[in-house]
């Protein structure tokens, strides 16, 4: 699978976990967790859907329960996809792995999104590897505009600068983030420790 695909099968599954839902509703569900800038289509959603039915991680349903007769007027019932119990442990497994993958561009705000069913070790690894992939990214940055800086014209170095404060910003926000979560954690000691 491709890395689009592995981000689509975690927010699919994440999203079947609150309630069973049908082709429209995940569409609309999906595009505004991802966002406007990976609008997603039916061809892309589909396909997802065929293959998380044939892991056994989802399954098929009828609206309102099993009854799958077609309503009066002819038109076919919509399917409503639910999560299996397969399903469910799957995701789990997704979200409880706080490796280099999930704090990448692409998977970041999915599993960022899903972070209430993620356990507390697993968000501040995924948060603090994020911090430190930016921080990274913002020394290029920076190493770029010195190199660039005489040679080049004033569009490119606003440029530049510009995704030097994007990413600064998001540096604040994830150490922020990381300050709460740790925060949290002290107020509140882990089940085994509360026994």
């Amino acid at each position: 699978m491709g890395r689009r695909s592995d981000v689509l099968e975690l927010a699919v599954l994440g999203l079947l976990q609150e309630s069973g839902l049908h082709g429209y509703e995940l569409r609309k569900r999906l595009n505004a967790l991802l966002g406007p800038f990976r609008a997603l289509s039916y061809g892309t959603l589909y396909p997802c859907l065929k293959s998380l039915l044939a892991s056994g991680w989802i399954r098929e349903a009828a609206p309102g329960g099993s009854d799958t007769t077609a309503p009066l007027g002819g038109r076919r019932a919509r399917i409503v996809y639910e999560l299996t119990a397969e399903g469910k442990e799957h995701f789990q497994s997704l979200v409880s792995h706080p490796g280099p993958a999930a704090w990448e561009d692409e998977r970041f705000d999915v599993h960022f999104a899903f972070f209430a069913r993620t356990d507390a070790v697993t968000r501040l690894q995924i948060l603090e590897g994020r911090r430190t992939r930016l921080e990274e990214r913002r020394e290029g940055y920076r190493q770029s505009m010195h190199r660039s800086r005489e040679r080049a014209e004033q569009y490119t170095l606003e440029l530049q600068r510009h995704g030097l404060e994007s990413v600064d910003r998001e540096v604040r926000w994830l150490s922020e983030l990381i300050d709460t979560e740790r925060a949290s954690n002290m107020t509140h000691p882990p089940d085994d420790e509360a026994r």
